[in-house]
C-alpha cells in the first residue's frame, strides 16, 4: 500500500490492536451466563473504490426471513463445516448472497470477534474487491445491495445511541443512519469500531 491509496489508513488501523466488541457495550448491566457457547461466523466488510472514493458494501435483508427481516447487514453467516475458518466462510456466503466471487476480493485483515446478542461471534473480514463487480442479490435471503461511503462510517460524528426493548429490557445500541438506511445493532457496532481505530 502507498500513503495515497485511499485504503491504507484501514489497512493501519486494522494492523494496530484493537478490543473485542459486543452488542453488549452498551449495556453493561447484562447478566451473562458463564460457560456459554457462541456459534463462530464471519462477515465479510467489502471495500470497493470507485468515483466517490471507497464504499463499503451492505446488504438489507429479505423482509420474509425469519431471523432479522429487513435489517441491513453484512455478506456473511456461520462458519460451516465445510469451512476452513471465518474468512472462508465469510467468502462463501459473499458469493452466495451477493454474488461475489472470492478471487475478486484481497482480504486486506480481520477485526476483532464481535459477540451478538443471539449467540454469534463475528469475526469482521476487510476485503478490496477488485476488478468489476455487479452485485446479484439472492433473491430469497437478500432484498437489496448498496453502497455507503466509507468517509461517513468512519466518522464517529455520525454515529448516534438509541434503544429499544428486546426480551423484556431496555436495550442500547449504535446506529449510523445513511439516506433511507437505518444501520444499527452490531453492523452499526462493527462499523463504529473500525471508526475508533482510525480516529487513534
Amino acid at each position: 500500500m502507498t500513503p495515497a491509496d485511499p485504503l491504507a489508513p484501514v489497512v493501519e488501523a486494522l494492523a494496530r490492536p484493537g478490543r473485542p466488541t459486543s452488542d453488549y457495550d452498551l449495556n453493561p448491566g447484562t447478566s451473562l451466563p458463564e460457560g456459554r457457547v457462541l456459534c463462530p461466523a464471519g462477515v465479510l466488510v467489502a471495500l470497493q473504490p470507485g468515483p466517490r472514493g471507497v464504499d463499503v458494501i451492505l446488504t438489507k435483508r429479505s423482509s420474509r426471513l425469519k431471523h432479522h427481516p429487513g435489517q441491513i447487514a453484512f455478506a456473511g453467516g456461520k462458519v460451516d463445516a465445510g469451512d476452513a475458518d471465518a474468512v472462508a466462510a465469510a467468502l462463501r456466503e459473499a458469493e452466495e448472497e451477493i454474488g461475489l466471487p472470492p478471487r475478486q476480493v484481497e482480504v486486506l485483515g480481520l477485526a476483532e470477534a464481535h459477540e451478538t446478542v443471539t449467540g454469534f461471534l463475528v469475526t469482521p473480514v476487510f476485503g478490496l474487491i477488485r476488478g468489476t463487480f455487479t452485485p446479484v442479490p439472492e433473491v430469497g435471503e437478500v432484498e437489496e445491495v448498496f453502497s455507503v461511503p466509507l468517509s461517513h462510517l468512519v466518522d464517529p460524528a455520525r454515529y448516534r445511541i438509541e434503544g429499544r426493548r428486546w426480551r423484556g429490557q431496555h436495550r442500547r445500541y449504535y446506529a449510523v443512519p445513511y439516506g433511507p438506511y437505518y444501520i444499527w445493532g452490531a453492523t452499526a457496532r462493527i462499523l463504529r469500531a473500525l471508526a475508533d481505530r482510525m480516529a487513534e
